[in-house]
């Protein structure tokens, strides 16, 4: 179930022009709001695709390591390997 939360920003100077700039009939949006809102969606959109791209990464470094240097793990280990802290 979705829920909303109301929150409140303050902005001034350059930063409440630019806004102003962006809202209302000369800009792109209606609203203050809608216009957070989609800085907020393409800022998770950006993030997301930057996990992806770390991940298709790591998986072509996987990919390309030679056959020899893979070992079984079984899933407990892989567990334990994930959860244990960096360097361990």
């Amino acid at each position: 179930m979705r829920h909303t939360t109301t929150m409140t920003v303050r902005v001034s100077g350059a930063l409440s022009d630019f806004v102003a700039a962006n809202v209302g009939e000369t800009g792109a949006y209606e609203s203050v709001s809608e216009y957070v809102r989609d800085l907020i969606r393409r800022d998770k959109a950006r993030a997301e695709r930057e996990a992806f791209e770390r991940l298709k990464a790591e998986l072509a470094r996987a990919f390309a390591a030679p056959d020899d240097s893979y070992h079984a793990l079984s899933a407990s280990e892989v567990i334990a390997k994930h959860n244990a802290p960096p360097g361990a």
